[in-house]
């Protein structure tokens, strides 16, 4: 977002974002996970979610993402959805193979990028369910070596 304020004709950079912490859907679900874990109150109601390869096998963008096939996760919304499918591929982190310090590839997950998977809500408000991988398999050979 722009931090450039117009008066006039004039455009002013007033270093300053008015934008504000806490107000998109996963930051209130953040804020709503930390006070749970230290009050140990009740189980949230999930949304179930069907995320569905919807590219066809021929397209280029499968070259550089693996097709999981479809997975079924609980999730708060459509974007924690896949947010949810991509937490369960393995990661550089998680292996030696990091490329460099705090560098992640879980933004490059297929089930992020919505020309290869479409996300299908199933349930609605579904209490007693954790957040997380509910059918399908994840393959954990999601990053390739370059040299072998």
């Amino acid at each position: 977002m722009s931090n450039n304020a117009k008066y006039g004709d004039e455009v002013k950079s007033t270093g300053e974002s008015h934008t504000e912490f806490g107000r998109s859907v996963e930051s209130k679900a953040q804020i709503a996970d930390a006070c749970r874990a230290s009050s140990d109150s009740g189980a949230e109601t999930l949304n179930v979610y069907r995320l569905v390869p919807i590219a066809a096998k021929s397209d280029p963008r499968w070259q550089s993402a693996l097709n999981q096939g479809e997975v079924v996760v609980a999730a708060r919304t459509s974007g924690d959805a896949r947010i949810v499918a991509s937490a369960c591929e393995l990661d550089y982190m998680e292996v030696d193979a990091a490329p460099a310090e705090g560098v992640s590839t879980s933004d490059a997950s297929a089930f992020r990028d919505e020309k290869l998977y479409t996300v299908i809500e199933v349930e609605h408000a579904k209490a007693g369910l954790v957040r997380g991988l509910l059918e399908g398999e994840t393959s954990v050979v999601t990053i390739k070596p370059v040299q072998i």
